[in-house]
């Protein structure tokens, strides 16, 4: 059921011509996801999605949307006839992500002593993935760089 709620909230993100609705309908895909992480016994990353995507994310992208649209009644225009190809892309992408799911040992269940606590989560970053945490913090301040240099007003 939430698989299904999850897709038709995905679906309506991309298929509306609404930027405001569509950015609503995304705060319900990261709502659905995040039911799905109480579903796989996950709290803390639910709560995570719930904080940061949810209400930090979305709070962000609604400004930005208000912000920038100058008429009221702006529409992304939406190119038919592209679905197909998408199609194509977006499936062969979905086949690549489940055989890398399948081929992964990272499905194994916890060990019993492993919580998924926050304190367990905050030691994989700090000692067994640290070099991916690294190179995430640096993607992230230059991605905030490079929107503060867009950001600002170029004197003429």
């Amino acid at each position: 059921m939430l698989v299904a709620a999850l897709i038709a909230c995905a679906v309506f993100v991309v298929r509306t011509r609404n930027l405001v609705h569509s950015v609503f309908w995304l705060a319900g895909t990261l709502l659905v996801t995040a039911a799905l992480y109480v579903t796989l016994e996950a709290p803390f990353l639910s709560a995570i999605q719930v904080l940061l995507y949810t209400g930090g994310v979305i709070t962000m992208m609604l400004f930005g949307v208000m912000l920038t649209q100058r008429e009221p009644d702006t529409e992304v225009p939406n190119l038919m006839g592209r679905e197909v190809p998408a199609g194509v892309i977006a499936a062969a992408l979905l086949g690549l992500l489940l055989s890398a799911i399948w081929g992964s040992d990272a499905l194994a269940f916890r060990a019993p002593g492993e919580s998924g606590s926050a304190a367990d989560v905050g030691a994989l970053f700090l000692n067994e993935h640290l070099l991916a945490f690294e190179v995430l913090s640096v993607l992230l301040l230059a991605t905030m760089i490079g929107a503060i240099v867009l950001a600002r007003k170029v004197d003429p």
